[in-house]
């Protein structure tokens, strides 16, 4: 069994095409999006559309609950980000907005090397980053409190692979936009065969970056967003 797992896309449709695009080629049997579909990029409604025709599971990122969710609004929050937000929560369809409200905080799977628990930020908050390389311990209490082979954990936009004990932590990284000092978007496949541990294999995926700076430029959404896309510097 192969895997596509994905993260953070940030409305970022030229980012999610292509890395939808090369999952197919690495013939993955199921592409799983780890939350955050809108924020940050011009295109929250066409990601959303193409997300849920195309039948990935997804799971609630914190970009998702503050556009979709009264419980996600946060007073004090200023700046590029919570720009945007408002910009999506407005141009989005009632039926876009329904299908964010819809999506489960965490999610699991069953495969041939045992259990994946994914979630975007904590199993019980997507606002809550968790720190996979922070100390071992906590890492070890929450794998004993979510029993699984693989833990996905992301929003740091950043891909970061830990093994604590027999378990596996991944950050998948970020499709639409990636902070490890490099464009493009972050992909992770994952090979799970039977009797041993998953296989992760990360990768970075090219991608028409000059068309998604233009449409932040072209929504007069802020310069410095479409300034990361083409770094992957935050």
């Amino acid at each position: 069994m192969r895997l596509g797992i994905i993260s953070d896309l940030h409305a970022n449709i030229h980012a999610l095409t292509a890395s939808a695009e090369f999952l197919r080629a690495q013939a993955v049997d199921q592409i799983v999006v780890v939350g955050d579909l809108v924020g940050y990029g011009a295109n929250p409604g066409p990601v959303i559309d193409y997300v849920q025709q195309h039948g990935f599971s997804a799971c609630l990122g914190s970009s998702d609950m503050r556009v979709a969710l009264p419980l996600g609004d946060r007073e004090g929050r200023h700046g590029p980000a919570e720009q945007v937000i408002n910009w999506s929560r407005d141009i989005l369809t009632s039926e876009q907005l329904d299908f964010l409200r819809s999506l489960p905080v965490g999610g699991r799977l069953k495969t041939p090397s045992g259990r994946i628990r994914f979630f975007h930020g904590s199993p019980q908050d997507p606002e809550e980053k968790l720190d996979l390389a922070g100390p071992e311990e906590k890492l070890q209490v929450l794998a004993a409190q979510y029993p699984a082979r693989l833990i996905v954990a992301a929003g740091a936009h950043v891909p970061f692979v830990r093994q604590v004990g027999e378990v596996t932590f991944l950050d998948p990284g970020s499709v639409g936009l990636s902070l490890n000092h490099e464009p493009g978007a972050d992909v992770a496949v994952i090979d799970c065969v039977a009797d041993a541990a998953p296989r992760v294999t990360l990768h970075k995926v090219p991608y028409d970056i000059a068309s998604a700076a233009f449409d932040i430029m072209a929504w007069e959404l802020p310069a410095q967003i479409a300034n990361v896309i083409k770094t992957g510097h935050g």
